[in-house]
C-alpha cells in the first residue's frame, strides 16, 4: 500500500512540476529520497512517468501538432511540419549529449546538494532575465528560425544536470535569444516531446526485467502526471499571457535554501 502511495505521490508532482520552470527531475529526486524510494526501478520510474506528462501536451496541443486531417488547409500543414522539422533540429544536441554523458551525469550529480545548488542559480537567472528590458523579436513559432531553435536545444543539454529544469532550460534560452515569452514556453512544450520520449525509452530498454507490481507502479504514476499535467499545461499558457516567470525563480531560491539548510545542519 505504501508503495501505491508513492506511486500517486510521485505521479502528482511529476504533473505539476515538468512543465513549470522548478525542475521536476530535482523534486522527484528530493521526495524520492526523503521517503526511501531510491534504486534502480526508482530511477526508471521517475523518468518513465514524464511520458504521462508528455502525453498531455500531445492532447492538450493537437490542433498544432497533428498535421493531418481534412479541415486543415495546406498552408497550416505546411506549418505543422515546419513546427516539427524544428523540433527535430531542436531535439539533436540533447540525444548527443545524453547519449554520451547521461549514464555518467546521473552516477555523478542525481543527488540533493547539486539540485540545490542548480535550483538558486536558475532562480536567480529567471529574476534576472525578467528584470531585463525585453523587446522580443520572436512572437510567433514561425519567425523562430532553424537556427535559434538548434540553439535553444544546445542550452537544453544543460537540463542534463539534476535541478536545472529542462523547462527553465529552454525557456530562459529562448527568452534570451529573442522569443516572447509565450512562444518560449511553447516551445519549450514541443522540445520535451522527443526529448523525454526518447530518455523514457532508453531507460525502459536499459532495465531489467519488471514485476507485475513495478508495472503497476509505472502504470498508477504514469495516468496521474498524464492527468495533473494536462490542468497544469492549460493553467501554465493562460499565467504567461499577463505574467512574468519571478515567482518561479523566487520559488527556486527559497527551495534551494531550505535543501541546503536541510543538508549542512
Amino acid at each position: 500500500m505504501y508503495d501505491l502511495l508513492i506511486a500517486i505521490l510521485l505521479g502528482i508532482v511529476e504533473g505539476i512540476t515538468e512543465f513549470l520552470p522548478i525542475s521536476s527531475t530535482g523534486h522527484l529526486i528530493l521526495i524520492s529520497d526523503w521517503m526511501g524510494f531510491t534504486g534502480e526501478f526508482a530511477n526508471t520510474f521517475n523518468i518513465v512517468i514524464q511520458l504521462g506528462a508528455i502525453l498531455s501536451v500531445i492532447v492538450y496541443f493537437r490542433k498544432q501538432l497533428f498535421p493531418f486531417g481534412e479541415h486543415k488547409s495546406e498552408e497550416e500543414k505546411t506549418r505543422v511540419w515546419d513546427l516539427w522539422k524544428k523540433i527535430a533540429v531542436g531535439v539533436i544536441p540533447i540525444l548527443i549529449v545524453g547519449a554520451a554523458f547521461g549514464k555518467q551525469v546521473q552516477h555523478l550529480l542525481f543527488n540533493p546538494l547539486v539540485v540545490a545548488t542548480a535550483l538558486l542559480v536558475g532562480g536567480v537567472l529567471l529574476i534576472w532575465i525578467e528584470k531585463q528590458k525585453k523587446y522580443p523579436t520572436i512572437n510567433t513559432l514561425s519567425s523562430l528560425t532553424y537556427k535559434i531553435a538548434l540553439f535553444i536545444g544546445i542550452i537544453q543539454c544543460l537540463a542534463l544536470i539534476p535541478g536545472t529544469s529542462r523547462s527553465a532550460a529552454t525557456i530562459i534560452g529562448a527568452m534570451l535569444l529573442g522569443s516572447s515569452r509565450v512562444v518560449a514556453a511553447e516551445f519549450s512544450f514541443y522540445l520535451a516531446i522527443p526529448t523525454i520520449a526518447a530518455a523514457s525509452g532508453y531507460s525502459l530498454l536499459s532495465t531489467t526485467m519488471l514485476s507485475s507490481r513495478e508495472l503497476l507502479l509505472l502504470a498508477i504514476g504514469f495516468i496521474v502526471a498524464f492527468f495533473v499535467a494536462w490542468a497544469v499545461v492549460a493553467g501554465f499558457m493562460k499565467y504567461i499571457i499577463k505574467n512574468d516567470f519571478k515567482a518561479f525563480g523566487y520559488y527556486r531560491i527559497v527551495l534551494g535554501l531550505v535543501i541546503l539548510v536541510y543538508i549542512l545542519v
